[in-house]
């Protein structure tokens, strides 16, 4: 189907959202609960991991999403064996933190095939009379990537249970992987949390349709994930405080502090919370300064994440354009513009995407404002991708995107680095968000930014300046609103 690009937006926060929950919570797991005024920070996990990477709950939520990204359906035997395969891969390569019961199903088949997986899993529930952990709930994020299509609720809970019952054999692990994935589903079509009828497809004659819905009134009733910390271990527990984390927030920085708040198993509580919260507010409202951050096995970062979602939500297929897949985006009919300095800050460089093949060689760092290839930016210099769309009402978030754009800048220049800031053109979204950057991080008047930028009549430094009126309206209210 075809998604919009505020579809497209919040398909990405998915994943991204679980991977930067999961990242930041690490160095928090097993601990406390803390208060309202508490904020993470990114710092080493508890498994070993570094400041910004993340768990085994993204490195296996990895094998999902990378199944779905080369197309196959995750309720096939190809598929299912692919998610399989990927488990094993990184349990081979790197394996930190796996859980209890995923290591003792994995160790305990014959084979790396479904029918051992399932044969062993069901075998580990038998000895232990249980197989309630959260290990299954927290890589489902990806999943619904797969079912976006209209009447696809069905099918998408088939794929939940399978890709959990085969570490994961109690039944309440498909009812909350099933539930969770619906929930992201609707959000990502339409940016509202959505839970009518879903416990409808966990009814099977056993109470499990009553049960889920008195689970989830019961997290409506809670007001903070703190509520349920005590056995935040075991799926139910898990799910409801990671409901409670996403529908008492005002936005996605405030889901995935309240989870974390919340204590104990905090990486996968923010993990399962950030997936849901980024379906709902979209990638565009996840801090740059936090994607910049994350990365993990198998060696991915956060434009990995992005790149491989929007293939998963295409099933697999770039767009006509080549893109997300494509070694670059340039088109060789759109305007050159050679990098110029910032006129208030020479530690900034502005341009047009094809300036990128002329970076000064003391860039360090590229902050892109339209759609990039692969391999556009230099290996060894760090991009960062803004989500941002030159199109009145394209775009979900566009005064926080705007502003965050700006704040990462400075945020890169108080560490000494050199920046390149640019668009297709370098013409209307960089003019925008180099206009901003000069009032709310340099102390520029906003009208004599707009004048040093304009270069159309000689006297600005961009020669085809033009910015649309709907991000100079933006620009305005946010200076307007003492944000700049």
């Amino acid at each position: 189907m075809h998604l919009t690009a505020q579809q497209l937006d919040r398909a990405v926060g998915t994943v991204v959202g679980s991977a930067v929950g999961d990242a930041l919570g690490a160095p928090y797991e097993f601990g406390p609960t803390h208060p309202d005024d508490f904020v993470p920070h990114f710092g080493p996990g508890k498994g070993g991991e570094q400041p910004g990477g993340w768990t085994d709950d993204t490195a296996m939520a990895i094998a999902i999403l990378d199944t779905l990204a080369a197309g196959l359906d995750v309720d096939s035997d190809r598929g299912i064996q692919s998610v399989i395969d990927g488990w094993h891969q990184w349990a081979d390569e790197d394996g930190r933190g796996i859980g209890i019961q995923t290591v003792q199903v994995m160790h305990g088949a014959r084979d790396r095939t479904e029918r051992a997986l399932l044969r062993s899993s069901e075998a580990v529930h038998t000895r232990t009379g249980r197989s309630g952990g959260n290990g299954s709930l927290m890589r489902i994020g990806p999943l619904a990537l797969g079912y976006l299509d209209p009447d696809a609720e069905r099918a998408l809970q088939s794929a939940a249970e399978r890709v959990t019952r085969v570490t994961h054999w109690e039944s309440d692990n498909g009812a909350a992987a099933t539930i969770w994935s619906l929930l992201i589903r609707r959000a990502i079509l339409t940016g509202e949390l959505d839970d009518r009828g879903v416990t409808d497809l966990v009814a099977d004659g056993t109470g499990r349709h009553s049960r889920w819905s008195r689970i989830i009134d019961e997290a409506r009733a809670a007001t903070h994930p703190r509520e349920f910390s005590e056995g935040n271990g075991w799926v139910v527990k898990a799910f409801q405080a990671a409901l409670v984390a996403v529908e008492g927030a005002s936005d996605f920085r405030d889901a995935i502090y309240r989870a974390i708040r919340g204590g104990r198993d905090t990486d996968t509580v923010a993990a399962i919370a950030g997936a849901l919260a980024g379906a709902r507010w979209g990638a565009s409202q996840i801090p740059l300064s936090w994607q910049r951050r994350i990365h993990g096995w198998p060696g991915y970062t956060a434009n990995d994440l992005a790149r491989l979602t929007i293939l998963a939500a295409r099933r697999g297929e770039s767009d006509r354009h080549g893109w997300p897949a494509g070694a670059t985006m340039l088109n060789p009919h759109l305007r050159h513009t050679d990098p110029v300095r910032h006129p208030f800050d020479d530690g900034v460089w502005l341009g047009s995407q094809s300036a990128i093949a002329k970076l000064p060689p003391s860039v360090s760092a590229v902050v892109s404002l339209s759609r990039l290839g692969t391999r556009e930016v230099p290996e060894g210099i760090e991009s960062i991708r803004v989500w941002l769309i030159d199109a009145p009402g394209e775009n979900l978030n566009l005064e926080w995107t705007l502003a965050d754009a700006t704040d990462v800048i400075a945020e890169l220049r108080a560490e000494g680095r050199e920046v390149f800031v640019h668009c297709a053109e370098a013409r209307s979204r960089t003019a925008a968000v180099a206009a901003l950057y000069a009032s709310r991080h340099r102390g520029a008047d906003l009208d004599s930014a707009w004048a040093a930028l304009d270069g159309r009549r000689g006297g600005g430094i961009l020669p085809y300046y033009d910015p649309a009126p709907f991000l100079r309206d933006a620009v305005a209210r946010i200076v307007a609103a003492g944000r700049g």
